[in-house]
Formats: structure tokens, C-alpha cells, sequence
């Protein structure tokens, strides 16, 4: 055989192993595709919530928003009210058994999708947590609810953050699951421009979202495979370039607006939530591995944070990662009452 006609020989022995590997890879992986499943449009208008939705009609810098929230109120009342804020990867939804244990406690829980997440609004304009912020104490005057315990989570924790700096009058307590900002990511994490991030948002495929929420939990359970179907059934809708682009701009927000050095002066009683097994890192993959590897030890970073916050309280949960509320929610939400009622 002559050397090139070896050489293709080579390579057609080649791509026929690579591709048998890939179907045999293929044939392991169970997980849905969702090829076939019904679309999602960005306002997920056929997405199941565990409780009724309603809408608070508004305007953000002149344009019209429509505001999602679920405001479910105890057959026994405590005369307290619960404000649930959600992280970046998720909608109010994901809060369905803490507003079923606080609710049944007596309080009153209410669970907004900020503008640009779930079932609200999702202008392209520039988002800031001043603005969520503001928009949370909108939806709270229409309510008529007056002060309240905050609990936030991810994303949702450097909302709570901003929300008890600036309306601390209103904050009963602050409850801060995995928040992010804990770190400063500015100082390691160089900044992207918005179409290089919506261009990484449309490359996404169901496989490497679901990988990406798993990197969330040390324990795999089937549930969370909702996340996944959610944001795969969004992908095959025609909005899902307008939904790219805003969860490019909200990145940006997170980019712009760190809480690390606002900790210090957080005024309201806080309780840290702190899974130990988590390690993400907001913006990891625009880094080094050699910069990223030290960051988001969240063991480290719940204490530190319990020593920049004056008086905070801290509870680490072993074995659990970015979300407690949905891998260990009885404790979770013993440990909430536990604070609330002044039982430390």
C-alpha cells in the first residue's frame, strides 16, 4: 500500500471509530434530547407554576413590563410576610416547597420573577440591581406589605444585598442562601463583551445546560431535570435569540454589581445558608484554571462573609451544594424559623 493511499486509509479507519464511539456514547446517555417537545416563548406561558400568577403592569425607564409574582397567603396567619429571590438560572417556580412550609407556618409568601426572568417581562435594555431592586419594593407598596423577611438565593442574594442596603426599613431579616458576590470577580474574571455572551448562549444545547446545572448539586436527583426541559423547550421557540440576548445583559448586572464590600454595612439581622459543597464561580470559564481554581470555596467564603457582616449567623449544610432549598428543605426551612423567631 502506497503512502498516501495509507494515509486515507488511516484517516477513513479513524472517522469510522470516532463515529461509532459517539453513537455508542449516544446509546449510554438516557437524557432527553426534548427534540420534538413543545416550545416555550419567553414568557413561558405554558410553563406549569405550583401556584396562581399574577401580574403588576408598570414602567422601567418608559417602556411597559409586566411583573410575575405568586402571593400565596396562610389559612393561619402570622402576621408576617416571606419575599422569595431567585437566582439567575431559575424562576420563581423553583421555590414551590418554601412557599408550601413557610405558607403552612403562617406567613404570608410572595415570589416574584424579576423582570427579564420567568414569566415577566424581558426587555433588551441595561439591568441593574437598583432597578430589580426598586421594582421589589414596587410590587411590595401594591401589596401593601410594609416590612419583610428576604430570603434569596444565587443571583437572588446580591438582589437581597442591594434590597437591604437601600430599604432597610423594610427588611425584618436577610436570609442569604449561596449568594453570589461573596468574592470580588472583577479582580479575576475579565469582562465580556454582550455579543460574545449571546453568541455562547446560542451555542448552549440541552446536553451542555444540563451539564451546567448539575455542576449545582453534588447528588443528581431526577426533578431537576425540569431546568433542563424549561431552557430546551425555550431553545426551539423563535424568541430564543430576544432571551439570549437578555440573559447576556443580565450577566452584565451581575458583572456590575458586586456586594462584596456593601456586606460590611448591611444593617438588618442576617442568616448565611451556606451548602459546602459548592464551588461555582460566576463567569468561570472566561478565566485561567489557575485563577478560577481558588475561587468559589464557598466553606471559605460563608465564614468570611459571617466576619464582614455585623452580627450575621451562619449554617452550613454538608453535602449540599449551590440550592439548599431543594436538596435538604426541612432543614432549610427549621433553620428560617429558627432565625425569624429569635431561637439562634
Amino acid at each position: 500500500m502506497t503512502p498516501p493511499a495509507l494515509h486515507r486509509f488511516l484517516r477513513q479507519t479513524a472517522a469510522l471509530l470516532l463515529a461509532g464511539s459517539c453513537l455508542w456514547a449516544q446509546a449510554q446517555d438516557s437524557s432527553p434530547s426534548y427534540t420534538g417537545a413543545e416550545p416555550l416563548g419567553t414568557a413561558m406561558e405554558n410553563w406549569a407554576y405550583p401556584y396562581p400568577v399574577q401580574m403588576l403592569q408598570f414602567e422601567v425607564e418608559g417602556r411597559p413590563v409586566r411583573m410575575a409574582y405568586m402571593d400565596v397567603k396562610p389559612q393561619n396567619p402570622n402576621g408576617q410576610t416571606v419575599v422569595l429571590l431567585h437566582g439567575k438560572n431559575f424562576g420563581a417556580d423553583y421555590w414551590a416547597n418554601t412557599l408550601r412550609a413557610m405558607s403552612t407556618y403562617g406567613f404570608r409568601v410572595i415570589a416574584p420573577d424579576q423582570i427579564g426572568f420567568g414569566k415577566s417581562s424581558k426587555p433588551e435594555m441595561r439591568y441593574t440591581f437598583g432597578m430589580l431592586a426598586e421594582n421589589t419594593a414596587r410590587l411590595l407598596d401594591h401589596l401593601k406589605v410594609g416590612r419583610t423577611t428576604v430570603i434569596a438565593n444565587s443571583m437572588g442574594g446580591m438582589l437581597g444585598v442591594h434590597f437591604a442596603r437601600r430599604y432597610p426599613e423594610r427588611v425584618v431579616a436577610l436570609v442569604l442562601e449561596n449568594p453570589l458576590g461573596l468574592e470580588d470577580y472583577v479582580a479575576s474574571i475579565p469582562p465580556q463583551q454582550t455579543p460574545t455572551l449571546v453568541n455562547l448562549e446560542m451555542a448552549q444545547t440541552p446536553a451542555s445546560y444540563r451539564n451546567f446545572v448539575k455542576s449545582y448539586f453534588p447528588t443528581w436527583k431526577p426533578e431537576y431535570e425540569r431546568f433542563v426541559e424549561q431552557f430546551a423547550r425555550v431553545q426551539l421557540s423563535g424568541d430564543y435569540p430576544r432571551y439570549a440576548q437578555v440573559s447576556a445583559l443580565t450577566y452584565q448586572m451581575i458583572y456590575d454589581g458586586p456586594i462584596y464590600n456593601e456586606l460590611p454595612q448591611l444593617k438588618v439581622p442576617t442568616l448565611l445558608i451556606i451548602g459546602q459543597s459548592d464551588r461555582t464561580v460566576f463567569g468561570r470559564r472566561f478565566a485561567p484554571p489557575e485563577v478560577v481554581r481558588p475561587m468559589g470555596n464557598f466553606p471559605v467564603l460563608g465564614r468570611a462573609a459571617q466576619q464582614r457582616i455585623p452580627g450575621a449567623v451562619l449554617k452550613e449544610f454538608n453535602g449540599v451544594g449551590h440550592v439548599p432549598h431543594l436538596e435538604q428543605p426541612e432543614r432549610f426551612h427549621a433553620v428560617i424559623l429558627d432565625f425569624v423567631y429569635g431561637k439562634k
